[in-house]
This record gives C-alpha cells, sequence and structure tokens, in this order.
C-alpha cells in the first residue's frame, strides 16, 4: 500500500483547473492498485488530489485542521465539494484546535506528512512566505524529514493573483 499526502496551492486559475487534474490523475495511476490519499481537502490542489483518488478507487483520508473549519474557512462555492470530499472519506481526522489559525494548519501538515510514503505538491516552486503552513513550507518539513516529494506543476498552470 502507498499513502500519498497532498499539499498545492489554493489560488489555481480555472484554466489550470484541467491541467493541474490531469497532471495529477497520471501521477496516481501509477499506484492506483494500492492507495490511500491523504489530504486537507481545502479549495484547489487538496480538492483536486481528494477527487482524482476517489475517482481511481483508492481510500481518501481527511485531515480537519480544526473544529470550526469547515464553518470558518470552507466558502460557499467550495462547500458541496468539501461536504462530498468528506462522505467519500474512509477516515476523517479532525484536529482538536478549536479555531483554523496558522497553527492548527501547521498541525494538519505535520498529520499529513507523519501518515505519508510520499508528498505529492501541486506547488509552482515560490519560495516559503514566512507565514508558515504553506505549501512551500510542507515541501520543505517533508524535504527535511526524508519524504519523496513528486511536485506537480504542469506547464501552463497558473496562480490567480
Amino acid at each position: 500500500m502507498t499513502t500519498l499526502a497532498v499539499t498545492g496551492h489554493m489560488d489555481l486559475t480555472d484554466e489550470s483547473v484541467p491541467l493541474v487534474r490531469a497532471a495529477l490523475r497520471k501521477l496516481l495511476a501509477e499506484y492506483s492498485d494500492d492507495l490511500t490519499g491523504v489530504s486537507c481537502i481545502a479549495a484547489g490542489s487538496d480538492s483536486l488530489f481528494a477527487e482524482e483518488v476517489t475517482a481511481i478507487g483508492g481510500r481518501l483520508v481527511a485531515v480537519i485542521p480544526s473544529q470550526d473549519y469547515r464553518a470558518a474557512k470552507v466558502k460557499p462555492d467550495h462547500a458541496a465539494v468539501f461536504d462530498h470530499l468528506v462522505e467519500a472519506a474512509e477516515d476523517v481526522v479532525i484536529l482538536p484546535h478549536p479555531t483554523a489559525n496558522r497553527a492548527a494548519y501547521e498541525a494538519a501538515n505535520t498529520e499529513l506528512l507523519r501518515r505519508a510514503d510520499r508528498l505529492v505538491a501541486v506547488w509552482d516552486g515560490t519560495p516559503p512566505s514566512g507565514k508558515g503552513g504553506g505549501t512551500a513550507d510542507t515541501v520543505e518539513q517533508a524535504r527535511e524529514a526524508g519524504l519523496p516529494v513528486d511536485v506537480v506543476w504542469p506547464a501552463g498552470a497558473a496562480r490567480r493573483g
């Protein structure tokens, strides 16, 4: 069994979504025989990964950063996808943090990495922002721990903003 965790940008452009989805599908196909995917199922990359894991019959583990995450951080345009993925998950781990904040996100990333054999990073290569808990921070943490990282950033992918 292979357990892949995901980290990635939330702010993919609409044009990037099908490109990233196709790249994830191709990567996950290598593990389709016995795959567990671990994701915080945030909007963007986390949810695309989770959807592709379930589409190929993999097991999904959802790591929710805080007790109030659904109410405080899941925007209306992502709520249906979030709820569907929580229902599809074989295991839902809600961390004990009462509020969604940097400490909760860092704890969630640590939990993702603790459970993973490899990290899939939907990442444009930008260095850490210094805020902690972001994609680059998680990649750095995985590499420091000796965890293999598969970077997914297909040609044409971009972030909003």
